[in-house]
């Protein structure tokens, strides 16, 4: 009785060896040293580049799982090799000087053209609002994705409001120069970004939101719009002969001061010709009413348009259209 209960005791425990670790066998025939595959760190199958690029080599490159392209759960999520390419060159180098790099880069000296590193992401970003970025002003000019934007980094500059004008001032600093100046929009008080006016992936020539330049003012100043019983033609035209929407010397964002701006066009109608009314010897000796204060504007208030049903006041005629 007793060596039976003994048989089936060993019997009991070499199945229960068996079936709680199967891999003890397996675990006793590996070679001694040997390493276990690697593991995906953040993407699903980034193992190939994580296996050498990871918290210790390049920690910043795994930030990528803070951004919208590490999330798993998304089944559009990119692996390292949908954008970077095979690069099976880079990933089997068992040299000791530097490998070779991988089969498309996106640094600041990569050697891929900018078209091909662009088609990594129009590969799923085509559509949309970048359905136009092929014959846009920046696509032409060879100005790739990665230019602007940083996959890798948790916080990407041009997506944020504030940080992003930097970006842009890389290239325009023109644009830059003006918006510094006592007069502009509040970008660099972070309220207004460059997008807010520009759309920098569609073919319009100016890259604005709009299909013109008045369009994409009237997001804000509608009340510039109209319709006005009397229309001034410059207004109605391009907010832009007037204005310098980036940055001026001058209030409201003026190229010029009035009276020089306004005598752009109106030289020798409706008032005397006297280069900005200034005294000369047929005048009286004190500068008139349309140089001091704000010039024309003292008289003539509603410059953008107006609903006056008078045809004329005194002698300016249809001028006292743009009055009070």
């Amino acid at each position: 009785m007793k060596l039976w209960q003994k048989l089936v005791t060993l019997v009991a425990f070499t199945i229960g060896m068996a079936g709680t670790a199967p891999g003890y066998a397996a675990d006793a025939a590996k070679p001694e040293g040997a390493k276990e595959a690697p593991k995906d760190l953040v993407l699903k199958g980034d193992a190939k580049c994580t296996a050498c690029h990871d918290e210790a080599d390049s920690p910043q490159l795994l930030a990528i799982g803070k951004t919208r392209h590490g999330t798993r759960a998304d089944e559009r999520t990119p692996t390292c090799t949908k954008c970077h390419g095979e690069s099976n060159s880079h990933a089997d180098y068992k040299g000791k000087d530097k490998p070779p790099k991988p089969d498309v880069t996106f640094t600041k000296d990569s050697k891929n053209p900018a078209p091909q590193r662009n088609d990594a992401c129009l590969t799923c970003h085509q559509g949309g609002k970048h359905i136009n970025w092929q014959s846009s002003t920046h696509a032409n000019r060879d100005v790739a994705c990665s230019s602007c934007h940083t996959v890798h980094n948790g916080q990407d500059k041009v997506r944020d409001k504030k940080a992003q004008a930097e970006v842009c001032y890389a290239c325009h600093k023109e644009q830059r120069a003006q918006m510094n100046r006592p007069t502009h929009h509040p970008v660099p008080e972070g309220k207004l970004a460059c997008t807010s006016c520009h759309d920098v992936h569609n073919d319009n020539p100016k890259a604005l939101i709009k299909s013109s330049t008045n369009d994409t003012c009237y997001t804000c100043h509608m009340e510039k719009r109209g319709p006005f019983v009397h229309n001034h033609q410059p207004v109605t035209e391009d907010c832009g002969i007037c204005h310098q929407p980036h940055g001026t010397s001058i209030p409201n964002l003026l190229k010029q001061r009035a009276p020089f701006l306004c005598q752009q066009c109106h030289s020798n109608t409706l008032h005397p010709a006297n280069i900005a009314f200034q005294p000369n010897a047929n005048s009286a000796p004190s500068p008139g009413a349309s140089v001091v204060g704000r010039a024309c504007n003292n008289c003539h208030t509603n410059i953008h348009g107006s609903n006056s049903t008078q045809s004329g006041v005194g002698n300016h005629g249809a001028a006292g259209h743009f009055r009070r």
